[in-house]
């Protein structure tokens, strides 16, 4: 089954809670929250209290990307405030087995996300130990870009990957992903769409948006 993960980057922070209501009664399965420190990427977007406010509003799971410089020196902020999985980017985080190894021992999944310029053999040693995988199919920092096309390879050569090796590890992609960019994802192997425009940008509201993609993947086969 495909999932979808509104990413609430996009929603309108003044109605959140009522955005978020929105988008769980149009079945979505969690919800992306990215985190960003200005240096890493270039932008700044919120923190744990926003996770924490999230958390008193949804019972949803809740994603929290985090695109920031020394991830591991806030795991424990992050899984406090209520994230159920905390995704780090092998960019930034030289001593990766043991961040992912304090992420599992704090009790949450463990993800993984991977710049466009970032090639997949960079996963290569750790693919084992991953809950979720995430290919950034934009450069990170800011919605609403354009859908790197390039990309499509790298979700190809990680969905052989962990349909051999892990195959209850979540492949999910993040950017771009509107109602003409699902479909090549998710034949692509990714079976995680984080889209925040599409979603929370939809002229007629969250559930419309969702609606929207999932009408998109209808037609998706999955035989051979």
């Amino acid at each position: 089954m495909i999932k979808i993960a509104p990413s609430i980057l996009a929603a309108d922070f003044l109605r959140l809670g009522e955005q978020v209501k929105a988008a769980e009664v149009s079945g979505v399965d969690r919800f992306h929250l990215d985190v960003m420190d200005g240096c890493f990427v270039p932008n700044i977007s919120f923190g744990a209290p926003v996770i924490k406010a999230m958390r008193r509003t949804t019972t949803f799971p809740l994603e929290t990307h985090l695109m920031i410089v020394h991830p591991e020196q806030y795991l424990e902020t992050f899984a406090e405030a209520g994230s159920d999985t905390l995704i780090v980017h092998q960019e930034t985080s030289p001593h990766l087995h043991r961040t992912v190894q304090k992420i599992k021992a704090l009790g949450k999944k463990a993800g993984v996300a991977i710049n466009p310029s970032t090639p997949s053999i960079l996963l290569d040693e750790m693919i084992e130990d991953l809950d979720l995988v995430l290919v950034m199919t934009v450069n990170p920092g800011f919605g609403g870009q354009h859908f790197i096309e390039s990309t499509l390879r790298k979700i190809r050569t990680l969905r052989e990957w962990l349909d051999r090796r892990n195959s209850k590890c979540e492949l999910e992609v993040d950017g771009g992903i509107e109602s003409h960019t699902a479909l090549k994802v998710v034949q692509a192997g990714a079976r995680v769409l984080v889209a925040g425009t599409a979603v929370f940008g939809h002229p007629g509201g969250p559930r419309l948006g969702v609606e929207s993609l999932m009408q998109a993947i209808s037609c998706y086969d999955r035989s051979p």
